[in-house]
């Protein structure tokens, strides 16, 4: 044999892996074959869609829901927070009020000695320094516990805090102005105890107290 017979020559282990190649070959030129096509494939239908829109619907629905319960649940906490503050800061209030007239009766009782047995010196004078002593001890007391005294005498009527008594007319005052305390009002840490009584200048033409120039409410 020659050479090149030799050569050209195919043994049986080089045969069998030339007949395996094929048969791969073959198989995958049939497992392509077999492919599903792409138009024939699983779609999305219509109803699938508006079951996913219903479920994105839902779910927003239930955040909304529950953002809403969150915000009336902080707001919930605010109040009872708030309230209990108040409870803590307003307590007073009502003891205070009781106390107001006591105060009322010290300075009628001072006003109610006439100026010339007031300046004499004697037991008389001697009680009333005692009555004005203890006048000042019950306002320091009360500025202690934040009650705080309002005698707007000259100031301009504020129903939020003033409650007129009477309508006079006064030179040299202007309309809606204060001419007269009747009796005091008193304010708890910012919240009104008791309106002062005042009396006020009456409007006859000569312009009235407000910065703005508009008529002076005296309605609280």
């Amino acid at each position: 044999m020659s050479q090149n017979e030799h050569e050209n020559k195919i043994t049986p282990e080089e045969l069998d892996g030339t007949e395996e190649f094929a048969a791969g070959e073959s198989m995958a030129d049939s497992y392509d074959d077999e492919q599903i096509p792409m138009d024939e494939q699983p779609k999305e239908t219509a109803a699938d869609t508006s079951e996913a829109d219903a479920l994105r619907a839902e779910m927003s629905k239930y955040k909304d829901q529950m953002l809403r319960a969150m915000a009336e649940t902080e707001n919930v906490r605010r109040r009872a927070v708030k309230d209990r503050e108040d409870a803590g800061k307003f307590a007073i209030s009502g003891f205070a009020k009781d106390l107001l007239d006591f105060s009322d009766n010290f300075k009628r009782a001072l006003d109610a000695i006439p100026e010339e047995v007031a300046s004499q010196e004697g037991p008389v004078k001697a009680v009333l320094d005692g009555i004005g002593s203890m006048e000042k001890e019950l306002l320091r007391v009360f500025d202690k516990h934040g009650i705080e005294k309002i005698e707007p005498e000259g100031q301009v009527f504020d129903p939020n805090f003033h409650e007129v008594m009477f309508e006079a007319p006064m030179p040299g005052a202007k309309a809606g102005q204060i001419i007269q305390v009747i009796e005091p009002g008193y304010i708890l840490k910012g919240r009104l105890l008791r309106p002062a009584r005042v009396g006020v200048a009456r409007d006859e033409g000569q312009g009235d107290g407000n910065a703005s120039g508009q008529a002076v409410d005296t309605e609280a």
